[in-house]
């Protein structure tokens, strides 16, 4: 009876169905010079998810149309815009000196029409049927206008590169009201010694400082200005240089800790 018990099971092991999955990675073998997925499916779901993936990606191709870029005048229904710079007195002889290194950028990167108009002293721009970006003529004018408010021209240029650089003035007697040589002594606060003070904001904050008479021009990102900003308040309203200078060595070093 325990014969028959056996053969009855054997029989049913043979009867039984294979479950066993046929799985969509068949290699058993681990190569380390080849990255392999672990996750593993069978392969009627890999069939199926495939099958998916080319039906996604063919409704995406149709139902994304392709135009061809406009350019800056077919942007503006075929007009030409202008722009009109007026240059200070006091920065002729610098753009006169740099005029080159001004029209360079400003014809073969941005494709503008450049000129200077000498009855009217300022640098007058325009569109031309070449210009391809929609805001060449404003980050240009922006460039001129940057290097007329007492920047060099390698600083001005930035503008031009990067999108996230601004150009920020104001006043000695926006942040406080002094008359005499109060001012005179606050300009030279911010300015200090031979230039050591603002070249010490300057390169702690990553920024470009320009004094001129009682006005602050600076230049560079948001973050960094304000904290340029910042400091240049401390000191117009008294604080002392040695103050100033621990705090710009911890920005310093947060921002080296940062990039």
């Amino acid at each position: 009876m325990t014969g028959d018990m056996m053969m009855n099971e054997t029989q049913g092991d043979s009867t039984s169905p294979n479950m066993d999955i046929p799985m969509s990675s068949a290699n058993t073998t681990i190569d380390a010079s080849v990255v392999q997925s672990r996750i593993l499916q069978s392969a009627s779901l890999a069939k199926q998810h495939t099958h998916d993936d080319d039906d996604g990606q063919n409704t995406m191709e149709e139902e994304q149309p392709s135009f061809p870029k406009l350019s800056a005048m077919q942007a503006q229904g075929g007009k030409v815009e202008y722009r009109r710079v007026r240059c200070p007195p006091h920065r002729y002889t610098p753009l006169r000196e740099c005029w080159e290194q001004i029209l360079t950028p400003l014809v073969q990167y941005l494709k503008l029409q450049v000129r200077f108009n000498t009855k009217t002293r300022s640098v007058e721009m325009k569109t031309s049927p070449h210009t391809i970006d929609t805001g060449a003529l404003q980050k240009g004018a922006d460039f001129v206008s940057a290097f007329a408010l007492g920047f060099e021209v390698q600083d001005a240029v930035a503008l031009l590169r990067l999108d996230d650089l601004f150009v920020e003035s104001f006043q000695v007697t926006d942040v406080k009201m002094l008359r005499g040589d109060h001012l005179s002594r606050a300009v030279g606060r911010v300015a200090g010694q031979d230039g050591k003070t603002r070249f010490a904001i300057e390169n702690a904050t990553r920024t470009r400082i320009v004094i001129a008479d009682t006005r602050i021009h600076m230049l560079g990102s948001y973050a960094n200005i304000r904290v340029a900003r910042n400091a240049i308040c401390d000191l117009i309203l008294g604080a002392p240089p040695g103050k100033v200078y621990n705090n710009m060595r911890n920005v310093a070093k947060r921002m080296n800790e940062r990039y």
